[in-house]
């Protein structure tokens, strides 16, 4: 069956599973590193009282047929070891059923994290893993050739994410119309990076380019995906180049990885691998074409949630429309902030709080906090604690279930929780006290910066939680 498989993309398929490898062992090594703060047994959201409220055909997990933190922990860390394993080229040394299984293994195990995950995991970078993940399932390995069914899913995606964002941008916030959005978002994003100071300071000329190219990358250039080569490898060329870019920009997770990483798949590498070897000319086996032709059908059927998604004027932002996650709907940043409102906590050893007393701040690892702190990269690595306190600034609703437990888990002196933070600066006994409160920051000037060596100028708006302190009933010991 020649027109099953394409032999001359073996270097882009070997190319895209390294990395997704990759994306899946950050992925992993981040749950197990930050569960136990976030979902353990005596996390912020518990995973054991959250299962008892959702049944199983919701949201399908392996923990929701038992849970303990060894088992959590046991899953993550072998997530991490068989993406470990795909990275380093494994799946191309075993047989073919082998190669799948290997990679059935940590989009199931990676499921059954993210639908326990609760608010901690409601991105639209982990629906794009699993959907990825699932098809990289199919993808075959090194002893056959990549099916072409599967190469253009992979499209497919990569075509949702572009042109799915490009569309909310346009029927969203009027700055993107107006090609004056990124005046503001290399400031107001949720974790500026590194870079992030410069390129809010780039002339705004160039910012309205940065727009008008964003604009023809996401609503033009994925057309081109579905055009013969060698136009298809520039588009997915031109796609990597901007994601490049917002790398550079900003931390946004793996989302911006993950995407390069498919668009690699598009790309011809003929020109620079040569022939593919022999193994990868071999036809494949009866089984594997029908099951892949399956999946592809599969898809197909369940894409029709995403178009009719992408048609509507009221366009839904990063949802999936199937528990398993197989094919989902992206978007983001359809509205872009004007400013940057940051929530700092801070904690006392004052039996009585005073406002002028000695408050000490936590400092988060990726947020901003102390105004001389320049801002860190950490992406592909997700802070997801950081990402969800942009969230608790822009409303209280977006922290209601897990602010107040945050609190009561510094108050306690939580070392698990101490651990999600850069700095706790109550080493030695946990504040009497902890209070929160909202600041206005923005990017200093250059002669700002020059005079103080402040990247962030802040002004104190208003009290977001009141002191408050311990009580028995509010906290109990893991045992």
């Amino acid at each position: 069956m020649e027109w099953f498989t394409a032999p001359d993309y073996w270097l882009g398929r070997l190319v895209f599973q390294r990395a997704l490898a990759g994306v899946y062992l950050f992925a992993f090594v981040g749950a197990a590193l930050q569960f136990r703060a976030l979902i353990g047994t005596h996390g912020m959201l518990p995973v054991p009282r959250h299962v008892r409220y959702v049944p199983f055909r919701r949201a399908p997990s392996l923990f929701q047929l038992r849970y303990s933190d060894r088992l959590f922990a046991g899953c993550a860390w072998t997530g991490a070891a068989f993406a470990a394993a795909l990275a380093a080229g494994v799946g191309d040394l075993v047989p073919l059923g082998a190669a799948m299984a290997m990679w059935a293994v940590p989009w199931a195990l990676y499921l059954s994290i993210v639908n326990v995950g609760q608010t901690w995991y409601a991105f639209g970078w982990e629906s794009l893993l699993l959907e990825v993940g699932f098809l990289a399932v199919f993808l075959g390995n090194a002893r056959i050739g990549p099916p072409v069914i599967v190469l253009w899913l992979l499209r497919w995606v990569l075509f949702r994410v572009e042109f799915g964002a490009g569309l909310i941008k346009m029927r969203g916030d009027p700055c993107w119309r107006a090609l004056t959005c990124l005046y503001h978002h290399h400031e107001t994003q949720p974790m500026p990076g590194p870079l992030s100071w410069f390129f809010h300071h780039l002339p705004k000329p160039l910012h309205r380019v940065e727009c008008a190219a964003n604009h023809v990358t996401q609503l033009v250039v994925p057309v081109l995906l579905f055009t013969p080569q060698p136009v298809a490898s520039y588009a997915a060329a031109i796609i990597v180049a901007t994601q490049a870019w917002l790398v550079l920009s900003g931390n946004f997770a793996w989302l911006n990885w993950v995407t390069i990483t498919i668009a690699l798949s598009a790309i011809d590498f003929t020109g620079l691998a040569g022939p593919p070897p022999a193994a990868a000319s071999r036809g494949a086996p009866i089984w594997f074409v029908v099951l892949v032709c399956a999946v592809g059908a599969l898809v197909l059927w369940l894409s029709r949630h995403p178009v009719a998604n992408m048609a509507s004027r009221r366009q839904a932002m990063n949802r999936s429309f199937d528990s398993l996650h197989l094919v989902n709907t992206y978007g983001a940043f359809g509205t872009v902030g004007r400013v940057r409102d940051e929530v700092v906590v801070e904690g006392s050893a004052d039996r009585v709080p005073r406002e002028d007393g000695d408050w000490r701040a936590y400092e988060f690892r990726g947020k901003p906090g102390a105004p001389g702190r320049m801002p860190r990269q950490f992406a592909p690595y997700h802070l997801r604690l950081d990402w969800l306190m942009w969230f608790a600034a822009l409303s209280p609703g977006y922290a209601r279930d897990w602010f107040g437990p945050f609190v009561e888990r510094l108050l306690a002196g939580d070392r698990d929780t101490l651990r999600l933070l850069r700095h706790n600066p109550f080493p030695d006994a946990p504040p009497v006290h902890v209070r929160a409160r909202v600041y206005r920051y923005r990017f200093t000037t250059w002669r700002e910066l020059r005079e103080t060596g402040a990247w962030w100028h802040r002004t104190l708006l208003r009290e977001y939680l009141p002191p408050t302190r311990l009580t028995e009933s509010s906290w109990s010991e893991p045992e």
